[in-house]
Formats: structure tokens, C-alpha cells, sequence
């Protein structure tokens, strides 16, 4: 580990991801940066999750699995956020156990929140090419989400003298913050899924606090499109949009 650097850790709430978990620590390990610890936070699985994780990192020291038994992706972030502070983390990252970060993420996440004087970053959001999803639904999907971004821009809930910098996304599988300003932000409400998106609500808390925050396109995590392949892109979009649409099965496994 270089001295020099602050510490990094990745964070990745895990919620029975037997199907997707492989690709993702697998996807971990192939980074350019390997200078990072990660902390996988079990949020009550009852699949093999953690039996998988355990064993592929039981010769990584720097890898380990905590529990969350509060439900929620929130919680379980913020759980695992606060664990990496604690063991001396400086910039923290968090990715979804069904994502693929590429391969120079936490190079290019380091960078961004070290050389470059931003406390938060969120990065890009790209659709995995392996889950039987159309490009014309991917494209679209990308689309909507530059298109929802421009709207939050102009959208008067995020209009405000206390705010210091414009409205941003960022995704809770590809945001990096340094600690010091997770710890004075507040952190990731501790909240279910259903009842509020954390990562808008961590965003939001940093822009009353700092302008040093940007959107990153070299900052990039393949995403899982299983809820568009289970509710529709349209329904999707939906309940990203202050869950409009509201399934019966949030956890779509």
C-alpha cells in the first residue's frame, strides 16, 4: 500500500446475489489499482452469497464480509462506509453486487478524489452487454438517464440559494466521496429502497456543504438491467422517478 495516498475502499451492499456475485468479484480483482480494500456488507441473505464471497477472498486479507441486519441498500452502504472509515479508509467507493466496475475504476476514482480536489464524484452508469437486453433498450436506457438528469437540473425541488453547485446523479453503484465529507454529509440515509433513492439523498446533503463535487464519464461500472428485464423500461423509469411505478417485489432476484 502506498503510504502517500489515502487509503481507498470499495463498498458493495450484498442481497442473496448468488446469480451475479461472481462477475462482480471477479471484475474487483482485475483492476488496474489493486491499492484498495473492500468491504462487503450481507444485508440478511439467505442464498450463498457470503459462502461465495468468503471463499474467494479468504487469500485476500484486504477483502472481508460484515452484516447489516437492517433491510435496505441504504443502511447497508452506510454500514459499510462507516466500517471502512473506521479501519482508516480516506476515499471511499460504492459499487452494487451486481455491477461490473471496469477495469481502471478505482484507478480512475482515486484519481478524481485525490489529484483532481473533488470530494464526490459520480461516475458513469453503462447497461451490462450480458443480460439479453436489446441495444435499442440499452441505448434508451442510457438516454433516459442523461435526459433525467437535465431535468432534475431544472426541476425547482432542486433549485435552491442552499445549494452550492447544480443538481447532479449519481448512482449509489458508482459514487465515490471522500470520507471526511461522507462523515460530515451524514452519509447514506439508513433507509429501505422503498422509501427513498439514498444516493439522491447523499448528493443533495453534499451540495448544501461544498461545490467540489462533478459528474465523471472515465469513471464507469457496467449496471445490471434486471429491473428493466422484469418491469419494462418504461416502469423502470418510473420508479426512479420518485417511485412512480411501485412493484410488489422491490428485490428483483
Amino acid at each position: 500500500m502506498n503510504a502517500s495516498l489515502p487509503r481507498l475502499a470499495v463498498v458493495v451492499p450484498v442481497f442473496n446475489e448468488t446469480a451475479w456475485i461472481r462477475p462482480t468479484l471477479a471484475a474487483l480483482a482485475a483492476q488496474v489499482d489493486q491499492d484498495f480494500d473492500v468491504v462487503f456488507v450481507d444485508n440478511g441473505s439467505t442464498d450463498d452469497s457470503v459462502a461465495i464471497i468468503e471463499e474467494f477472498t479468504a487469500d485476500r486479507p484486504r477483502w472481508r464480509v460484515i452484516h447489516e441486519p437492517q433491510k435496505g441498500t441504504g443502511a447497508a452502504a452506510d454500514t459499510g462506509m462507516r466500517a471502512a472509515i473506521a479501519a482508516g479508509a480516506g476515499i471511499l467507493a460504492r459499487t452494487d453486487a451486481d455491477c461490473l466496475p471496469r477495469r481502471d475504476w478505482t484507478a480512475s476514482m482515486r484519481r478524481a478524489l485525490t489529484t483532481e480536489g473533488l470530494q464526490l464524484v459520480g461516475g458513469e452508469l453503462v447497461p451490462r452487454t450480458d443480460e439479453g437486453l436489446p441495444w435499442f433498450t440499452r441505448l434508451g436506457l442510457r438516454g433516459a438517464v442523461h435526459l433525467a438528469e437535465a431535468f432534475g437540473r431544472v426541476r425547482k425541488d432542486n433549485r435552491s440559494p442552499q445549494y452550492l453547485g447544480p443538481y447532479m446523479m449519481a448512482a449509489g453503484c458508482n459514487v465515490g466521496i471522500t470520507a471526511e465529507l461522507y462523515r460530515q454529509s451524514g452519509g447514506f440515509p439508513r433507509t429501505r429502497i422503498e422509501d427513498l433513492h439514498e444516493d439522491r439523498a447523499l448528493v443533495n446533503a453534499v451540495r448544501r456543504i461544498t461545490p467540489h463535487y462533478a459528474r465523471r464519464g472515465d469513471i464507469v461500472v457496467f449496471g445490471s438491467s434486471r429491473r428493466v428485464n422484469a418491469w419494462g423500461l418504461k416502469n423502470t423509469l418510473l420508479w426512479y422517478k420518485d417511485h412512480r411505478y411501485r412493484p410488489e417485489h422491490v428485490d428483483i432476484r
